[in-house]
């Protein structure tokens, strides 16, 4: 039976939520894209296995992973590959990789993987075709991979904190798909279900990468030693996850894909005021709460980051304390909406990193309520513009919905500080300093507010009656800045609302709240432009997706 449930409690501002400092401390939900993949594979009863492993003593060779939905087979090629130490690099302009992989549409023949052993390993100088959904290579942890080969090969499991403290075997550098470098385009599979939620097929390949790894490190352990070796745990495996090394090429998504954005943050707001606004909440519920809270605190003790990042990590441990005592008293249950009260005194006396954790936690014990929204997240609207409004219209929407852009000063040189743009070698997003690198001309078109402030500003001058039509005539160039207005008048969560191009902006918080939609966990920023994180951490093994715990994996914490 559902909680009962009133909607009195008003859904945070997008002036509250879509600011960096907030974003850049947000943590995966039940809503995340790897979280609904999973209950997708448990609901329809997939079937994934291993089908072909030709690698030698050393690893090397060709390995496929089969995947059957209900209505179609989709298949990993693996390609394992020797890598000097010398050319061992996470950075884009890496052309080896000890690892490289193709999800194809359908199974393969002979000629197709003959054809993909050629083109895979060079990535993008590769040449594909509408069967390759996605393609991605990855390294071994230098710190990981050796050590358990280790162990394994001489009888017994590795050192489960030396495992935590990376918690993956291999490490992805990118994830590639939707057409890029002749991939197949998105829209070929949008009306497949399985397929049509966001990312869910970058998604997939990285679910059946992190089974390689396991699957490689088992056979490269058995060959140094087929006498002695030893497989390693399930318990290990599955606190195992896929590294990631992410850097500025992921940022400029969540600016240039207005209505998808806020479809993900709407959500997420809408599922954390469904449950604020229950008006009871049962001792089961609380009790899976707490338990869950007390999976994450340990999950916050096992997060190895810098020694400035593991102060911070310090003052979320005792806030989250904090909050465990509160749902201990003894009148907790008693009070007036009690998810709602314990979440307005947290916004009030803690941390942003301790409120967003909380978010996060609220969501855990209701799938009856979120799951249900974590099935509408893609965009199916094509906006278009509305050049039947005035220059009035337009101007009210303006004062009304970016009010956060229109007040940046950027007469200011630090609100004028960098510039975005497409690196020639690697078409991957860089960014440099204004008035000292070369390429301001080559300037991305995602400042969004001071591209609204300008607009905002020339259209000061014009009659309010004037038609916006007559005006995108004369001024095609701002044709896109008054589509992206009547957007974010319509999507209120689809803009960041800082100033992206300050020298105080960290894009490192930009990936860290597309990164948690992922499901990704334990963030380890190595500067303000990129960040090592790990994906499926305690996800359920291929033949665990029937299991009646499959869905309890968020937080996951390190086997006693």
């Amino acid at each position: 039976m559902l909680d009962k449930v009133s909607s009195n409690i008003e859904i945070r501002s997008p002036n509250e939520v879509m600011k960096l400092d907030r974003l850049g401390v947000a943590f995966p939900t039940r809503l995340s894209f790897s979280r609904r993949l999973i209950r997708l594979m448990h609901r329809e009863n997939w079937k994934i296995y291993k089908k072909t492993f030709n690698l030698n003593r050393e690893g090397f060779g060709i390995a496929t992973y089969e995947v059957a939905t209900p209505s179609r087979f989709y298949t990993l090629i693996c390609f394992s590959h020797y890598l000097s130490p010398e050319n061992r690099t996470d950075r884009v302009i890496a052309n080896q990789w000890d690892a490289t992989f193709v999800l194809f549409d359908g199974v393969p023949n002979k000629s197709d993987i003959e054809r993909l052993s050629i083109n895979v390993p060079k990535q993008e100088s590769g040449r594909f075709q509408k069967t390759d959904l996605v393609i991605s290579r990855a390294n071994k942890s230098v710190r990981l991979f050796g050590e358990v080969t280790n162990s394994l090969s001489k009888g017994y499991q590795p050192d489960i904190d030396k495992v935590n403290s990376v918690g993956y075997l291999m490490r992805t550098t990118a994830v590639y798909a939707n057409g890029k470098f002749g991939l197949c385009d998105r829209f070929q599979y949008l009306n497949r279900p399985e397929l049509s939620h966001p990312f869910q097929v970058e998604m997939l390949t990285v679910y059946l990468i992190r089974l390689f790894t396991f699957d490689l490190i088992d056979h490269v352990a058995y060959q140094i030693n087929k006498k002695d070796s030893v497989k390693l745990s399930r318990e290990i495996k599955r606190h195992l996850g896929i590294g990631n090394a992410t850097g500025l090429g992921m940022a400029p998504f969540l600016i240039s894909h207005p209505v998808l954005i806020h479809n993900w943050f709407y959500a997420r707001e809408l599922s954390l005021q469904k449950v604020r606004s229950i008006d009871e909440v049962k001792t089961e519920k609380l009790n899976h709460f707490i338990a869950v809270s007390k999976k994450a605190i340990q999950h916050v003790r096992e997060w190895f980051v810098n020694d400035e990042l593991q102060t911070k990590k310090t003052s979320l441990l005792k806030e989250m304390q904090e909050v465990l005592n509160w749902v201990k008293e003894k009148d907790f249950c008693d009070k007036y909406k009690p998810w709602n009260n314990l979440f307005s005194r947290s916004s009030s006396c803690l941390g942003l990193e301790c409120q967003e954790l909380l978010v996060s936690l609220l969501l855990e014990p209701y799938p009856e309520i979120i799951d249900e929204i974590s099935e509408g997240l893609e965009d199916k609207t094509e906006e278009l513009l509305n050049v039947n409004m005035t220059i009035g219209q337009i101007k009210d929407m303006i004062d009304r919905n970016y009010k956060w852009a229109l007040d940046i000063d950027f007469s200011d040189p630090k609100q004028n500080y960098h510039f975005w743009y497409y690196s020639k070698e690697k078409l991957e997003p860089r960014r440099g300093i204004r008035d000292q690198d070369l390429g301001t001309e080559k300037e991305m078109k995602i400042t969004v507010a001071k591209d609204i402030q300008l607009f905002r500003n020339i259209i000061d001058k014009l009659s309010n009656n004037e038609s916006l039509a007559t005006f995108v005539i004369r001024n095609n160039n701002f044709r896109d800045v008054a589509s992206r207005v009547q957007i974010g008048s319509k999507y209120n969560f689809s803009e960041i609302r800082d100033n992206i191009i300050s020298d105080s902006c960290k894009p490192v918080d930009i990936l860290r709240c597309k990164l948690a939609y992922f499901g990704a966990s334990k963030f380890d920023p190595k500067s303000d432009l990129w960040t090592r994180i790990t994906m499926y951490q305690g996800a359920p093994l291929n033949d665990e997706i029937y299991n009646s715990d499959f869905d309890d994996w968020c937080f996951p914490v390190k086997p006693q």
